[in-house]
């Protein structure tokens, strides 16, 4: 996407779900492997059932809870780049800028892509 974003095999690449069900599978054994029975307690410790911090931060204390977080962070973001890639590629936007701070910082990215495509006076709304 940000090498060779006209290339057809990054099209094919990216048209493809095949990288998020591989990292979606991955996700899930390790998600699996990360359980214990504290989790659910430490997610939901108030009494209104929501998250908090002191049991996030607690349980993202083990390397497989982390591991975990990091391929859904890895999941969505490259689902968010590609999206970008494919709208850029519609409505002839450069996306490489975004692409990139897609992948480390992903709402940057998001904003970036917003912004590029407002300046590059491509009114085309995506999908």
């Amino acid at each position: 996407m940000v090498f060779a974003p006209k290339a057809e095999q990054t099209k094919k690449l990216m048209e493809s779900r095949i990288p998020y069900v591989v990292l979606g599978l991955i996700y899930a054994y390790l998600f699996y492997l990360s359980w214990t029975p504290d989790t659910f307690r430490l997610l939901f410790a108030s009494k209104y059932w929501l998250p908090e911090l002191p049991g996030m931060a607690k349980m993202f204390s083990s390397e497989m809870t982390l591991a975990s977080a990091w391929i859904h962070l890895l999941d969505v973001d490259l689902f968010a780049a590609r999206q970008i890639f494919l709208d850029g590629l519609e409505n002839q936007v450069e996306t490489r800028h975004s692409v990139i701070l897609c992948l480390f910082f992903c709402p940057i990215g998001i904003v970036s892509h917003v912004i590029t495509k407002a300046l590059s006076g491509s009114n085309r709304r995506p999908h």
